[in-house]
């Protein structure tokens, strides 16, 4: 995927969970930051950051903060990225050669899952959920408490029961990570949860990403550590 027109920065410090303080060209802006997530160990005064410009004139900022510089590279931070990479490379055939038939926002039961794949006869339900803490090489998901992510995975077990084929995908919107593993630390429920998946018969998947300033694509299977 790609970006409009964008812009450096640094980052100054958090209104809230929807919007920052950053500093363009020496003036300071208030911007939309597009991940209600924590990110503690990425958004840290002075950091450097990268915006997208928005011409909407509804908009009360001007600019949406996609990402920023961390341990010597670029770490995409939009949180509806993943789905639309990850669209892009299902549809591909990069996900699975015998795909047929992609939809998403599909609705199974109480659950929304993010992709139904339709293969040669098998119906597989994706869940895929962005990932930006990396620590000492290792991936972590997720950076802050997420009972929605364990709905997602009780979801996708249950669909395995009832005789259809499911997913859960990591994109890691950055390079470098060795493994991927749950964040025991931040939420051990999830890491039970997503164990219990794996023994359920629920596939995992982890995948890297190439960031540029103005694009983001998956790379490179990532292994997964439970």
């Amino acid at each position: 995927m790609h970006y409009g027109p964008i812009q450096k920065g640094q980052f100054l410090r958090r209104l809230n969970r929807f919007s920052a303080w950053v500093r363009i060209d020496g003036t300071e802006e208030l911007c939309h930051v597009k991940n209600t997530g924590r990110l503690g160990e990425l958004l840290l005064p002075e950091a450097v950051v990268y915006l997208e410009h928005s011409n909407k004139s509804e908009r009360k900022t001007r600019w949406d903060l996609i990402a920023v510089e961390s341990g010597g590279q670029i770490v995409n931070i939009d949180s509806q990225a993943p789905n639309r990479v990850f669209g892009a490379f299902a549809a591909s055939g990069a996900f699975r050669p015998d795909l047929e038939y992609i939809r998403p926002e599909f609705t199974y039961g109480d659950s929304r899952f993010d992709f139904r794949l339709e293969c040669h006869g098998a119906v597989q339900f994706v869940e895929v959920k962005g990932v930006t803490l990396l620590r000492d090489g290792r991936a972590l998901f997720p950076d802050a408490p997420t009972e929605r992510g364990i709905k997602h995975l009780r979801g996708l077990m249950r669909a395995v029961q009832e005789g259809y084929e499911a997913a859960a995908v990591f994109v890691i919107q950055m390079k470098q990570a060795q493994a991927l593993s749950p964040n025991d630390e931040t939420q051990s429920a999830f890491g039970q949860a997503l164990r219990e998946a794996a023994r359920a018969g629920v596939a995992l998947y982890a995948y890297d990403c190439q960031v540029t300033l103005d694009h983001l694509s998956i790379d490179a299977p990532v292994p997964i550590e439970l």
